[in-house]
């Protein structure tokens, strides 16, 4: 854990040793699950700790974070970024949103198991959850590292962010192209794009960039579309 420590303290990220058992059972959990069910093709524990933990809590860095209470991550797959949030930020509420029904119900065992208390868990697609009154435009703060275009990926997300709020997307340094080729589906789903955040830690080359995107208008009702839609139809 001490590469993840060395992140926490360079940032200036408070933190207690309860925290980083937390992190280090997290991922021992995982590595065993992973076993039986495919969660991640990370199997070295350095590893998993950079590209997974430190990559995660870079946004933390970010005002737009700092300021936000409710946060939604799509696409959480075995947990990340959401997790490693929520073990930071105990006063923040995370929900976590997969489509694989097995990966959520393992990834709620192991926050549980954990002691994680400000983190709920939704099996479903995103396309359908956007339109459920509970969740649409009800979050300050939209964060994912699925991997997806970014006009696939904001037609997913932007609609749970309230008006105000922001979507973080976790991209590839090199994503200029996509991001570019993603603002006039990024302002017909309310967004606009605002400055990208690059993390500069020491010792951790981090192949991301997090593209903030501002919700200055509601979304139209009409999107998402319906699922499947957005990712063989991307908005242009």
């Amino acid at each position: 854990m001490k590469q993840l420590i060395d992140v926490l303290e360079e940032m200036k990220l408070p933190y207690e040793q309860g925290m980083i058992d937390q992190f280090q059972r997290y991922m021992e959990l995982i590595l065993e699950w992973n076993e039986k069910v495919n969660l991640t093709s990370i199997t070295d524990q350095v590893e998993f700790i950079i590209k997974h933990y430190v990559d995660s809590v870079v946004i933390c860095e970010c005002t737009q974070f700092q300021e936000a209470k409710k946060i939604i991550d799509i696409g959480t797959g075995a947990g990340f970024p959401g997790i490693p949030l929520a073990i930071l930020y105990p006063e923040k509420e995370f929900l976590l949103l997969d489509s694989l029904n097995k990966r959520i119900k393992i990834i709620q065992e192991l926050a549980a198991e954990i002691g994680l208390q400000n983190v709920s868990f939704c099996h479903g697609r995103a396309e359908e959850f956007a339109h459920k009154k509970e969740y649409r435009e009800h979050f300050d703060l939209c964060v994912s590292r699925a991997v997806a275009n970014l006009a696939v990926l904001s037609e997913y997300c932007l609609p749970f962010v309230r008006l105000g709020g922001w979507f973080a997307a976790y991209k590839s340094a090199a994503a200029d192209d996509e991001i570019e080729s993603s603002k006039k589906a990024v302002t017909m789903l309310g967004g606009e794009m605002k400055d990208n955040y690059r993390p500069q830690t020491k010792g951790f080359d981090l192949d991301h960039r997090i593209q903030m995107i501002y919700k200055n208008k509601k979304t139209l009702a009409k999107y998402p579309r319906k699922a499947g839609t957005p990712a063989k139809e991307p908005l242009k």
